[in-house]
């Protein structure tokens, strides 16, 4: 099998052209690739597919196999894949997620895609719709996890996040914590968690832990679900650009006074290789 490694601020995954390739057990791929020590080593697997209903599907695992909706970083990387490998040569794509169908917006010098904005669609704070399992939305509400207090705001962007602002992210137990939120009953299908700290009120801080991978360098729904979070806490004002700082690097993330949301960001290839399936 061929595959692709890429790259989106330090958020890496391994992609499969699905229009060349065949895979028939993603999950147990996903397990096998992802390992760093063991395997090619990566966040997860994405399989670029075609699709009824938009120029591209993608769906993407985990690294312990479970299958998530939506992730940001890798339809950058999807975006930049298709325009330089010429599965679709046009400035916008359309890609279908298990999230509904999400525009790409290339930005492009010649050949090469130099960075993508994403309409990510509009932040849910409806706790049904998360899902988590409260009566209200849980907007900056108290919660105990591993025996610790914080206070999170519960957002889906496609699939579900809790964020939680205050002190340096670089200061948090974030093995602890994030596994022990990821993992709350409140959260039926677990849940991304976010620790965030507010530098201004044009800029974020944040460190992602991500369902079933674990600590990440980046996550592009997680940057959203933060800045949505932020705009609804009225610690960031809406309509404005924010730069969420990660630890892969900047993204650039706009919400509107209705929530929806803009993400932009690059994306980069790491390398090509075939393995032995």
């Amino acid at each position: 099998m061929r595959f692709t490694k890429m790259q989106g601020i330090g958020n890496d995954y391994i992609y499969v052209n699905c229009f060349e390739e065949e895979v028939s057990d993603p999950v147990s791929l996903s397990v096998r690739i992802s390992d760093r020590h063991f395997g090619i080593g990566s966040d997860g697997l994405v399989l670029i597919m075609p699709s009824d209903n938009a120029d591209l599907r993608m769906r993407i695992f985990n690294a312990d196999g479970s299958e998530a909706k939506m992730c940001g970083n890798a339809s950058r990387c999807i975006g930049k894949y298709a325009y330089e490998r010429g599965l679709v040569k046009k400035d916008t794509i359309t890609l279908e997620t298990n999230s509904g169908i999400k525009p790409l917006h290339l930005h492009t010098e010649g050949d090469r895609v130099t960075g993508v904005s994403v309409d990510m669609g509009r932040a849910v704070f409806e706790p049904s719709l998360i899902p988590v399992l409260a009566d209200a939305p849980m907007i900056n509400a108290p919660v105990m996890a591993n025996s610790i207090k914080c206070r999170i705001t519960a957002v889906s962007m496609g699939n579900p996040h809790c964020v939680t602002f205050g002190c340096d992210p670089d200061e948090i137990p974030i093995d602890i914590l994030g596994k022990a939120l990821e993992t709350d009953p409140l959260f039926p299908d677990r849940v991304n968690a976010e620790f965030a700290q507010i530098l201004s009120d044009s800029a974020i801080k944040m460190r992602v832990w991500e369902r079933g991978s674990g600590e990440t360098l980046a996550c592009g729904t997680g940057a959203c679900a933060t800045a949505a979070a932020a705009v609804k806490n009225g610690l960031c004002p809406c309509g404005s650009p924010i730069t969420m700082k990660l630890r892969g690097g900047d993204l650039e993330v706009t919400v509107s006074e209705n929530y929806d949301v803009t993400m932009c960001g690059g994306a980069e290839f790491v390398f090509d290789g075939e393995m032995d399936v």
